[in-house]
């Protein structure tokens, strides 16, 4: 345990030598091509200045350059979730589907894994039954602003379909993605392109990440319009700089505890490389900002373990 509660980590991304979104498009590799590498050097540049900022005001150390290895770099992890008396940890990628699930099944009673292809691709259903029912993973991610086509259009409705069947939590990136540098605009960037597919499957558990990053009033009104959408914590939520007024993640908190309630606020880190690994200084500062807002144990846990494991059908209570 962690202080009192079980804590559940919904969302990290394992840190693998592959590329971490296989299976989904590459923006990143698709801007060199599209702009050359000496333009593409150049706004590198810019994001380098940006991401230098935000580890220093964490002071979080420089990832490292050479890499272990996929193995030595699980073993890592879940000495990580010992650490510090993690329940789990879900990793939302992690190189493909065969692979993540590989990773997981090293430690299956500390990592849960998430499927992670385009809805869009050829037998995405289909994939997406074989990597719950063959691969053991537990849930799908996606970052809509890496998807090319309108995230709702009905061309990815058997997708949607499968998660109802297979009652599996589907995790949408929304909003501003990438640290410093990344993407700002995209035609799947605002949380309310969910509106219709969440109406339209009210059975499916949907969930938006690090508060809605930037599209604050945007998500708190569609998890208004559609009870079957939550939200997680993950991230520094550094966003909060970026929007008006003096907003602090313990407001954040507070306009969700209002809106939505404990039963939909997910804790989650967003951690990935080492040396940092588990990102504690997310998980102690957000315990305490509830903390200081009032709530009570029973919301605590909710937020910092229960709704991760009920999604996940985890037994908190059990070994």
């Amino acid at each position: 345990m962690f202080q009192d509660l079980h804590v559940i980590d919904f969302h990290s991304h394992f840190p693998t030598s592959r590329p971490w979104f296989a299976g989904m498009s590459n923006w990143q590799q698709e801007y060199v091509e599209r702009v050359g590498e000496r333009r593409a050097a150049i706004a590198k540049g810019y994001a380098m200045d940006y991401n230098r900022d935000w580890r220093l005001a964490w002071d979080f150390p420089l990832p490292e350059k050479q890499h272990p290895g996929d193995e030595e770099q699980a073993d890592r992890w879940a000495a990580e979730v010992d650490r510090y008396g993690l329940r789990a940890v879900g990793f939302v990628s992690g190189g493909g589907n065969d692979h993540l699930a590989g990773i997981v099944a090293r430690h299956p009673d500390k990592f849960i894994g998430f499927a992670h292809h385009s809805p869009f691709s050829e037998n995405a259903a289909a994939e997406l039954e074989r990597s719950v029912k063959e691969l053991g993973l537990r849930g799908y991610k996606l970052l809509a602003p890496a998807i090319q086509e309108p995230i709702e259009g009905e061309a990815a409705f058997p997708v949607w379909e499968k998660c109802a069947e297979l009652d599996i939590p589907v995790l949408i990136h929304f909003g501003v993605m990438g640290s410093g540098g990344g993407i700002a605009w995209h035609e799947n960037i605002n949380p309310l392109k969910l509106h219709n597919v969440a109406k339209l499957f009210p059975d499916v558990t949907f969930v938006v990440p690090h508060f809605g990053c930037a599209w604050l009033r945007e998500t708190l009104q569609l998890c208004w319009a559609c009870a079957n959408v939550c939200i997680d914590t993950s991230g520094s939520n550094q966003w909060i700089r970026w929007v008006p007024g003096e907003l602090t993640v313990k407001e954040l908190f507070r306009k969700y505890v209002e809106t939505v309630g404990a039963e939909r606020i997910i804790f989650g880190s967003d951690s990935s490389w080492f040396p940092r690994g588990f990102a504690i200084r997310y998980l102690q500062d957000q315990i305490r900002d509830c903390r200081n807002l009032g709530l009570t144990h029973e919301q605590l846990q909710l937020i910092f373990g229960g709704n991760a494991a009920r999604l996940f059908k985890i037994d908190l209570n059990g070994s």
